[in-house]
């Protein structure tokens, strides 16, 4: 994504005091990541709120926890409720506010770039504008982890906003595929079975045969909805889970490995270190001092 500071706003006020906003400066390993936040905060909107923005190189990542709010783009406009998530492309103009039949707009937002957020947008429709219902419990959590963690740069607190707007996105992606009039969809299929299965020893093969279709059909369908492969994903699923179990868990290294679909500790290790530089020990090691 090619990086353009230049941002211009027209923004009329009505904000309630309780609003805040936090930013970061995302430091060169950050942006090699796949899912990266670089702002988020909690905005109280009050009637007369809207903001309108020509461009600026991002995502919006949105949820809407009191009243309600409206987007504006490419000529569409949709109402955002109590309860739902949207996701923005910032590139293109955009005009949003307090809709006016409810008097107010309370929701958690984040700026979000990166190539996994790349990829979770095409598999979302982005730029079409589509309000999504969440739990609200559930990313009321993972936005104060982001509130958290942007307030101190560290290599740590950069994973786990990735961790937290990569599992995000993803419900985003699910809660769409469980609503789909496309049931038999193969990559809602194969992500499906994918996520299902991660702990056991499932090929590209197994994915395309729980999909229906041929492994090579698969192929091409994963390149055109997520711009990678199906092995690639089952991969990244993978190690996804393997840092949640390394942070959230004191199991040994080889059952870190059995749990996330490998046969060895060697080879997860191994797999783990070309996708993310660091050994899983030494992961564990970086955030508790503990091998």
């Amino acid at each position: 994504m090619v990086r353009n500071n230049e941002q211009r706003y027209r923004i009329t006020g009505d904000i309630d005091p309780r609003s805040f906003w936090l930013a970061t400066t995302p430091s060169v390993v950050q942006l090699e990541m796949p899912f990266v936040c670089t702002e988020a905060g909690a905005l109280y909107g009050r009637e007369h709120f809207v903001t309108g923005r020509l461009s600026k190189d991002s995502y919006l990542l949105i949820y809407t926890f009191g009243g309600a709010g409206y987007f504006t783009q490419a000529n569409r406009t949709v109402t955002v409720n109590h309860g739902q998530a949207l996701l923005m492309d910032c590139r293109m103009p955009q005009v949003y506010g307090t809709s006016a039949t409810r008097g107010h707009w309370y929701h958690l937002w984040a700026h979000i770039e990166g190539a996994g957020v790349e990829a979770m947008a095409r598999r979302l429709g982005v730029p079409k504008l589509m309000p999504i219902t969440l739990s609200e419990t559930r990313m009321r959590s993972h936005f104060e982890l982001l509130f958290d963690k942007i307030k101190t740069e560290s290599v740590e607190n950069e994973e786990r906003m990735g961790i937290s707007v990569h599992t995000m996105l993803s419900e985003l992606v699910m809660a769409v595929a469980r609503t789909t009039d496309a049931p038999d969809d193969p990559v809602r299929l194969a992500c499906v079975y994918a996520v299902d299965h991660l702990a056991d020893p499932i090929s590209v093969e197994d994915l395309a045969k729980a999909a229906n279709v041929s492994s090579s059909y698969l192929t091409r369908l994963f390149r055109q909805s997520l711009g990678t492969s199906p092995h690639d994903y089952l991969l990244r699923q993978r190690i996804s889970r393997a840092k949640q179990l390394l942070i959230e868990t004191d199991e040994p290294i080889g059952s870190v490995a059995r749990q996330v679909g490998f046969a060895t500790e060697s080879n997860f290790s191994y797999r783990f270190a070309k996708m993310c530089d660091i050994t899983p020990s030494a992961y564990r090691k970086l955030r508790y001092g503990t091998a």
